[in-house]
């Protein structure tokens, strides 16, 4: 150990040390002490260090060695001692010798090997290497057992001893640990040995110590138990007493879990079976890696024979989490008996979610509107296809211990429904394309009995809802979703509902009418219920590596596996809720307090009239938001921009025309070139009588070899306006002004057209991030998006080329030029009205303030506009985050009223079974004592978190007394009732 802040200042022998760094003031020496024996002496010695500085600015480390008897001159009360007076640092005044220098000028040490503990085990390495090499030999056994009768040949490799002992004094000090390793010593080296080889016996029905006078070997003696060591043969007895057990009760009051209920020869002890519980969820092993890891600490060669107990292991786990989820939800407390569960009471809710009767006000239905969108549930519904599951055994041979008790829904009730809907079609998606819904009938499905599972979930805590999973047989097909839906919808009596799915605006439009066409019992109230649909997914990245193993496994177990999965993720959730909710309110916090400032400071910079025109024409919209421009919307109008323009014969794309066109392409093409063509005819006999003098270019422009009626280059036909002419070349007056009214109006339309297809695009981007899942879709999208790229440039190409005619008319009409109002359009000029706010100092183009765009507005109100458009996502942002504080708190009242709730009934169950047996009923009320106790511990340490939380909230938004958009929040969320 060094100490810096000080140095050591030279000093002869016998001086006391002073001390000064950096100009404080001096301080005295102060050393380390460590003792210890050295390797090649029998007298103790004292280490010394201590630390210097010296003038040159770098720090000096002593050490020193001084015999143990000597140190009574330091302090004579505790010489003798080993330790106290001289562990840490003390003053001392002692000579300097071999010093090591360690630079300290920036006033920061090296790293050494002491504080790297990996650097500090290198040296030690061989000693290391060496100690585990010792532990193969007897090490320093003597040549008699401890009884004095006999050779110690025997050690035990989980006891905490490495002392030998001979062979009786082994079996009497294994009676209780029968499934230890035993290692023999056989002259040369330590070899495997069994308890059961050197005939110990393991007597089952009775206490240690009792003789049980009618004992029962097992079935061919030759039981096995999996434990964590490994694989285990034993040599058990099971009492054959009058008062004896049934065999496997006799195992499970010994802690073994039998692998059967008749003849039991195979068993796994409870610790073994918590292990790997735990074990599966954290690190998703599969049973398979698990049970032959054990295999291999029995023989890691294959050289020795390891009975084959996998099966009768996945056997005992597939039950042993079956019990675990009817003790966690109290079955074994009801009267009637596990066997009277009913559908999802083995699922873990959330406390956070509305459950009227546990969580919620007893007048909860009759709040206002405006208070009554706290209550609402969220739930989030999608697919997983990474959880299939190969055509592997059947219901009949391996079938569900759940049964729609926990998560997934009771598969004979849901394959009857599927069966009776197999003849219904399915819709295919119209909004984005959605590829899990348009392949679902020809999704391959070979060799699989489930390609994946759909789910409902807790949107706003990301936890499994009952009943809400269900396997997928082609695809996410709608029928198997609407099942999935409603059933789980039906454990919640809340009046308004938010569902989040991918396909929401495909999904929603049919799903009342296809609820009246499913069985009664999956009706909802909807009339009074008020369902918004979003469009997020949920997460599964969480269970996605547990389908590697339940893809092989049988339906029940598969099922089940995974009904305990969602259950152990659930749970995690629940005790986490306390971090969990005081992040989120502290982040919704510090954003609501950021966002309402920045409208409040907007809104200082507005008039306050504009301010309760925008306020009123904004909760309009919010109480009717169809409104809104869709995606079917923007291809309808570019279809019609598309249809006028064919009929007036101008839009001839010729340019991006195919390679190879079809007949009926080359037919619609010619069709459009000759009416074009036909125009251009016209225009050219009346211009003659007009502008003689264009026959004559016309004429120089044949002889040079550029035919201006092609019939088929259209395009190529030169027009010869007014603004076309040479500057020498006469025109008539009239006509030249009569170009300039069309050229400005031309400029004009062609101004406004970019603003319009700015517009679009902006709008088809964010329709694009929000809406668009899957390749398809997207490239769909994208298309469309760049049709409207495509059509701004042809409109500011356009203008550009208006105003140029301008430019030349006004030229040749008068040496002055007429008064050009259109300033040039320049590349940087086209962006759309909001990009000043990402270029930071940037300012709004004059497109969108331009007087001559868009003549029924004036240009105060564009500004207007502009800054409407600001002030509406402001105050959206601001309410967004009032309301996410508002929820938070509403959610941590629940948490805590609903596992008050929990903690209530599980000390009414402490009683609610009677049992004839006094220690079962000690049982039972035990357990549900211990349940209720680690629920309210849970409100302790939840409340405990929070404590800061209303006086955290309100200090950190206070409300301005002249905001009029500030929803009022109660900061006293009753979170400690």
């Amino acid at each position: 150990m060094l100490l810096f802040g000080f140095g050591v200042l030279n000093a002869g022998p016998g001086r006391r040390l002073g001390v000064m760094l950096q100009g404080r003031s001096a301080k005295s020496s102060r050393i380390e002490r460590t003792r210890f024996i050295p390797s090649t002496a029998n007298t103790p010695l004292l280490q010394l260090r201590t630390v210097g500085i010296t003038t040159q600015g770098r720090t000096q480390l002593h050490t020193h060695y001084v015999p143990a008897p000597s140190l009574s001159i330091f302090d004579s009360s505790d010489a003798g001692s080993d330790a106290g007076p001289w562990d840490g640092w003390d003053e001392l005044s002692l000579e300097q010798e071999e010093p090591q220098e360690i630079d300290c000028r920036l006033d920061k040490r090296k790293r050494t090997a002491a504080d790297t503990p990996l650097l500090a085990w290198i040296p030690e390495r061989q000693a290391f290497l060496d100690e585990t090499l010792r532990l193969e030999g007897r090490g320093n056994a003597g040549i008699s057992c401890r009884c004095g009768l006999a050779a110690p040949l025997f050690r035990c490799r989980d006891c905490f001893s490495t002392q030998m002992f001979c062979q009786e004094c082994v079996l009497q000090s294994h009676a209780n640990n029968s499934l230890h390793r035993i290692d023999m010593w056989n002259d040369l080296f330590f070899q495997r040995s069994t308890l059961k080889q050197m005939g110990l016996r393991v007597q089952l029905g009775h206490e240690p110590g009792e003789t049980c006078y009618n004992p029962r070997p097992s079935a061919g003696d030759d039981f096995v138990v999996i434990d964590v060591h490994g694989v285990h043969e034993i040599a058990l007895d099971f009492c054959g007493c009058a008062s004896a057990q049934i065999r496997y009760k006799q195992l499970l009051r010994a802690r073994w879990y039998p692998a059967t209920t008749s003849d039991p020869r195979t068993a796994a002890t409870f610790t073994l079976l918590e292990h790997f519980h735990i074990l599966s969820f954290e690190s998703k092993v599969s049973a398979y890696e698990f049970y032959h890891s054990l295999a291999r600490r029995n023989n890691n060669a294959g050289l020795s024979h390891i009975q084959d107990r996998y099966s009768a292991f996945m056997r005992m786990i597939h039950e042993w989490r079956h019990l675990r989820q009817l003790r966690r939800a109290g079955r074994g407390h009801d009267p009637a008996g596990a066997k009277a569960t009913t559908a999802g009471k083995l699922a873990v809710l959330c406390p956070a979610c509305p459950h009227p009767g546990k969580n919620l006000p007893q007048d909860w239905q009759n709040v206002p509107l405006l208070v009554r969108w706290k209550y609402a549930l969220f739930i989030a519904i999608d697919a997983n296809f990474q959880l299939k599951r190969k055509v592997v055994s059947s219901d009949n041979r391996d079938p569900s211990l759940n049964s729609g008790w926990a998560y997934f829904v009771e598969e004979a009730a849901y394959k009857s429904y599927l069966a009776d809907q197999a003849g219904a079609k399915q819709d295919r998606s119209t909004c984005v394309s959605h590829n899990a819904i348009n392949m679902a009938d020809t999704k391959s499905s070979h060799g699989l009995a489930a390609t994946g599972v759909g789910a409902v979930d807790c949107a706003r805590h990301d936890m499994k809802l009952a009943n809400g999973v269900g396997d997928l047989q082609k695809g996410e097909k709608y029928i198997n979703m609407d099942y999935l839906v409603f059933l789980a919808l039906l454990a919640f009596t809340v009046t308004m509902i938010n569902m989040s799915y991918d396909i929401a605006c495909q999904w929603h439009k049919n799903l009342w009418t296809c609820m009246e066409a499913m069985p009664p019992r999956l009706h909802i109230s909807h009339t009074s219920m008020t369902v918004r649909f979003f469009a997020p997914e949920c997460g599964w990245s969480n269970i996605n590596r547990v389908a590697t193993s339940t893809k092989e496994m049988g339906p029940g177990s598969c099922r089940d596996t995974l009904d305990d999965h969602f259950g152990d993720w659930n749970w995690k959730k629940v005790t986490a809720l306390g971090r969990t909710l005081l992040r989120k309110i502290s982040d919704a916090v510090k954003w609501k307090r950021e966002h309402g400032e920045g409208l409040a400071e907007l809104e200082r910079t507005i008039q306050p009239m504009l301010i309760l025109q925008w306020r009123k024409e904004v909760e309009a919209w919010e109480e009717d938001g169809s409104q809104s421009i869709t995606q079917a919307a923007v291809r309808l109008r570019l279809a019609e921009l598309e249809a006028d323009e064919l009929q007036a014969g101008t839009n001839t794309d010729m340019a991006n025309a195919s390679l190879h066109p079809t007949d009926k392409q080359k037919t619609a093409m010619q069709t459009c070139v000759t009416a074009l063509q036909r125009r251009l005819d016209a225009w050219a006999h009346v211009q003659e009588l007009y502008m003689p003098i264009v026959s004559q270019f016309r004429q120089r422009s044949s002889e040079a070899g550029v035919t201006n009626t092609m019939p088929l280059k259209p395009e190529s036909f030169k027009l010869w306006l007014p603004s076309e002419l040479q500057p020498t070349v006469s025109c008539d007056k009239k006509l030249a002004a009569h170009e300039w009214d069309l050229r400005h109006t031309q400029a004009q339309d062609a101004l406004n057209e970019v603003c319009s297809h700015l517009r679009l695009r902006s709008h088809m981007y964010i329709y694009k991030d929000r809406n668009v899942r899957g390749q398809a879709a997207s490239t769909h999208a994208q298309a469309l998006i760049e049709g409207v790229e495509m059509r701004k440039w042809a409109s500011v190409d356009k203008y550009r080329r208006a105003r140029n005619a301008l430019l030349a008319l006004g030229y040749r009409l008068d040496k002055s030029g007429w008064d050009i109002s259109l300033p040039p359009l320049l590349d940087s000029d086209v962006r759309p009205m909001g990009d000043m706010e990402r270029q930071g100092t940037g300012t709004i183009s004059w497109i969108w303030l331009d007087s001559h765009v868009d003549n029924s507005s004036s240009e105060n109100e564009r500004v207007q506009d502009c800054v409407r458009v600001e002030w509406c996502k402001a105050r959206a942002r601001a309410n967004r985050w009032s309301e996410e504080v508002e929820l938070l708190l509403e959610e941590m009242r629940r948490v805590i009223v609903f596992l008050k709730w929990q903690a209530e009934w599980w000390g009414g169950r402490r009683s609610s079974r009677a049992s004839e047996s006094a220690a079962e009923q000690e049982g039972l009320a035990a357990y549900a004592c211990r349940q209720a106790m680690l629920h309210l511990s849970l409100v302790a340490s939840f409340q405990a978190l929070w404590k800061d939380v209303p006086k955290f909230v309100s200090t950190a938004l206070e409300i301005p007394p002249d905001s009029e958009d500030e929803p009022t929040i109660d900061v006293q969320p009753l979170l400690y009732n």
